[in-house]
């Protein structure tokens, strides 16, 4: 069941959103060679916190940190660890914080220094099919037509998308109704309509899309060892016009 929000409850939403974006700009400066991805998360939650938030994912399924740090072909889940972050790396920063019993949720993908030409375009091109994916997301669309704007666009560039994760819906549950696919036929799905709020997040691979599980039980990886991206907003379905992206500053 899709769960329509209120505008009072988008507010509030708006609130635990912005404050994900704020900290995930913190991590943008701190993210340099020498770091540990457990130095990332201790600023992470530290952020959270002090803007007057809850972590989102430490306990969420007994997961153990505040933040997904997935670096290289990690595609998302990465567990922080004493894992130091090396030049020519990259990392994608998944975080969520609740205020007033609502969730925010957003992540991006970061060099570690100078990269490669094709690995910053396998990041500039994720980003761009979630910007893809946020131009569909208008009422009177469907869902697919969201889903399917994200495949078209990452699979131009000659990457692919991961089909066993997608995006949400989400509001005082970190993860509703509906499920948001990164790829599929546009057409079909539910209408979107006022009061939808979506976590769309498209994870895309350098190489082929097939991911495995390693025995963390978390971390998902590219199962043919290629670099993986990943960008995430939290939108509000508007009345008009294009969405209100939530995590932004």
């Amino acid at each position: 069941m899709i769960i329509l929000k209120t505008p009072d409850d988008i507010e509030i939403m708006a609130r635990a959103a912005k404050l994900v974006a704020e900290t995930l700009q913190v991590l943008k400066r701190e993210v340099r060679p020498g770091i540990t991805t457990d130095d990332l998360d201790k600023i992470a939650e530290d952020s959270i916190r002090s803007g007057g938030g809850v972590p989102a994912f430490k306990g969420y399924r007994n997961y153990p940190k505040t933040l997904c740090a997935s670096v290289n072909e990690e595609v998302v889940h990465g567990i922080p660890s004493k894992r130091e972050l090396k030049e020519g790396e990259i990392i994608g920063l998944d975080l969520g914080a609740i205020i007033d019993g609502f969730y925010g949720d957003s992540a991006m993908t970061l060099p570690v220094g100078p990269i490669p030409p094709r690995v910053a375009e396998l990041l500039r091109v994720t980003e761009e099919a979630l910007e893809a994916g946020i131009a569909q997301a208008i009422v009177g669309n469907r869902l697919s037509d969201v889903s399917h704007a994200i495949q078209r666009h990452a699979e131009a560039a000659g990457f692919s998308v991961v089909t066993e994760f997608v995006g949400h819906g989400i509001g005082r549950q970190l993860h509703e109704d509906p499920q948001v696919p990164n790829y599929g036929k546009p057409g079909s799905g539910p209408r979107l309509q006022v009061g939808m709020v979506l976590a769309l997040e498209p994870m895309v691979n350098m190489g082929k899309s097939g991911v495995r599980i390693l025995d963390d039980e978390w971390t998902a990886v590219t199962k043919d060892g290629s670099l993986s991206a990943h960008f995430e907003h939290t939108i509000a379905i508007q009345a008009s016009g294009p969405p209100r992206i939530l995590t932004t500053l």
